[in-house]
C-alpha cells in the first residue's frame, strides 16, 4: 500500500476529503513531495511557521537541546533552563503586569488554562466571548464558539457562557460583576481577518476594569510579528490581564502559553495545589526552539518588513472578482463570491504549487498568512497564480454580479 492509502486507512481524518499531499521535506517557504514537486506555503501551516520551515536557528537550538535532556518531570517541578530562559525573554517584551508564563502544548490548551485561571482568581463562573471567534477545539475552548456549526454535535458543553458581537459597543453592558473574563481575539482570524476598532478595545478594557472582569487577549494566531508588531495588542495601547500564545511561538515545534501577573498565576498553585497541571507543557526541546524563534524575530528586520509586504499584496491582488482584501499585516483575507468559487481558486493554486486555504467562519474568502520570510518576488509569483486561478474560476463558473457579494460576506 502507498503512504497515501495507509494515511487514509490508519490516520484519523478530520474531514471526508483531506488534501492528502505527501510531504517528504520542508525548507524555508517550500514544502516538497516525494517526487520533488515544490509548494510555496502561503499559509505557514495555519500561522505556525512564522520563520518558514526548518529555520536553521530553530533547528540548531532543538538539536542542541536534544543532546542535553528531553522530558524530566511534569511541568513546574524542576528548574529547566529552556523554560526559564524563554519565560524571562518573553516577559521582557511584554508589559510589566504580564510577568508569569504558564507553558502548555497548544493554543486550545492555553485557552483552557486561562479559563480555569479566570474562574479561580475571580471566584466567578460566567465567561464572555465574541461570535465568530475561534479559541480552540477542546470542550472548554469550543464552548466559547458561536455559531455552533462545529460544536452542536458535542453538547452539552460548558454552562454560563455568553456571546457578544465583535466591535459592538452596546454589547459591553453584558459584562457585569458576575463575569469572570472576556475572551477576545485581537484580530478575528476565522471570520476572515476582522480588526477591532480602537474605541471598542479601549471601552472593553474600561468595562472590564470597572467590573473586576479579567480581559483575555487571544494572540494565538495574531502574535509573533504577524501583524507588524511582536504582539497585535501593542497597536491598541491596551494591556490585557491574560495573554494567550501559540502557533508561531515555537517556529514549528508544538508549544503554547498563557501569561498573566505572578500574583494571579499563583492562584493555580494553592487551594487546591496542582490546580492546573500538564505533563508535556513547556517541553525542553519546544522551549529551546521557541527561544530561538523569539530571538530571531526580535534581532532581525522581519517584523519591520511586514507592512511593506502587506502593501505589496494589496497592490497586486486586484481583480473584478475580488470584493475586498482585509489584512492585519501578513494575516489577510481575499473576499470573493462563495465557497464554490474559492474552492476553484484553491484547486488551481494547489495544482500550480501554491498552498492557500479558506476560513472556518468565512468560506468565501481566501486565507493568506505566509511565513514572514516571504520575499517580494515570491509574493509577486503567488499573486499571479491566485489571479490566474480567479480568471480560470470565472471561465468555469461564469461571471457574477458584484451585488451578490454582500450575502456571501455576511454568511
Amino acid at each position: 500500500m502507498t503512504k497515501r492509502q495507509l494515511f487514509l486507512q490508519h490516520v484519523a481524518q478530520t474531514s471526508p476529503s483531506p488534501l492528502a499531499i505527501e510531504i517528504a521535506e520542508a525548507k524555508g517557504m517550500y514544502l516538497y513531495d516525494p517526487v520533488g514537486k515544490s509548494y510555496l506555503d502561503l499559509i505557514a501551516g495555519i500561522g505556525v511557521s512564522a520563520l518558514g520551515h526548518c529555520h536553521p536557528n530553530v533547528v540548531t537550538a532543538a538539536k542542541n537541546q536534544l543532546d542535553k535532556f528531553l522530558h524530566t518531570l511534569v511541568y513546574g517541578e524542576y528548574v529547566l533552563a529552556p523554560q526559564v530562559d524563554l519565560a524571562t525573554m518573553l516577559t521582557r517584551h511584554l508589559p510589566k503586569t504580564l510577568n508569569s508564563v504558564y507553558f502548555v502544548n497548544s493554543g486550545t490548551e492555553a485557552t483552557e488554562g486561562a479559563m480555569k485561571l479566570a474562574k479561580r482568581f475571580t471566584g466567578r463562573s460566567e465567561i464572555i466571548s465574541c461570535r465568530k471567534a475561534y479559541h480552540g477545539s477542546t470542550q472548554g475552548a469550543a464552548s466559547l464558539m458561536s455559531p455552533t456549526d462545529f460544536t452542536r454535535a458535542y453538547y452539552p458543553l460548558l454552562p454560563d457562557i455568553k456571546h457578544i458581537d465583535f466591535n459592538c459597543l452596546t454589547c459591553l453592558h453584558q459584562i457585569t460583576h458576575r463575569t469572570a473574563a472576556v475572551f477576545i481575539e485581537t484580530i478575528q482570524g476565522e471570520w476572515g481577518v476582522r480588526c477591532p476598532t480602537p474605541l471598542f478595545v479601549q471601552q472593553l478594557r474600561q468595562k472590564c476594569t470597572e467590573t473586576g472582569t479579567l480581559l483575555v487577549f487571544d494572540e494565538i494566531q495574531a502574535g509573533y510579528g504577524r501583524t507588524g508588531s511582536l504582539f497585535a495588542f501593542e497597536q491598541y495601547d491596551v494591556v490585557p490581564d491574560i495573554l494567550l500564545l501559540a502557533k508561531g511561538m515555537g517556529g514549528g515545534m508544538p508549544i503554547g502559553a498563557f501569561v498573566a501577573s505572578q500574583p494571579m498565576m499563583q492562584a493555580l498553585s494553592q487551594n487546591p495545589i496542582l490546580g492546573h497541571i500538564t505533563t508535556f507543557g513547556g517541553h525542553p526541546v519546544s522551549c529551546a526552539a521557541a527561544l530561538a524563534t523569539l530571538r530571531t524575530l526580535t534581532e532581525s528586520n522581519l517584523i519591520q518588513e511586514v507592512k511593506e509586504k502587506e502593501a505589496l499584496f494589496h497592490k497586486l491582488l486586484v481583480h473584478p472578482e475580488i470584493h475586498e482584501v482585509r489584512s492585519a499585516g501578513l494575516l489577510m483575507a481575499v473576499q470573493m463570491r462563495d465557497f464554490a468559487f474559492i474552492q476553484k481558486v484553491i484547486g488551481h493554486c494547489l495544482s500550480n504549487g501554491l498552498i492557500t486555504d479558506w476560513f472556518l467562519f468565512n468560506s468565501s474568502a481566501l486565507r493568506i498568512a505566509p511565513p514572514l520570510i516571504i520575499t517580494k518576488s515570491q509574493i509577486e509569483w503567488a499573486c499571479n497564480v491566485i489571479l490566474e486561478g480567479i480568471t480560470k474560476a470565472v471561465e468555469e463558473l461564469g461571471p457574477k454580479l458584484r451585488s451578490d457579494f454582500g450575502h456571501s460576506i455576511n454568511n
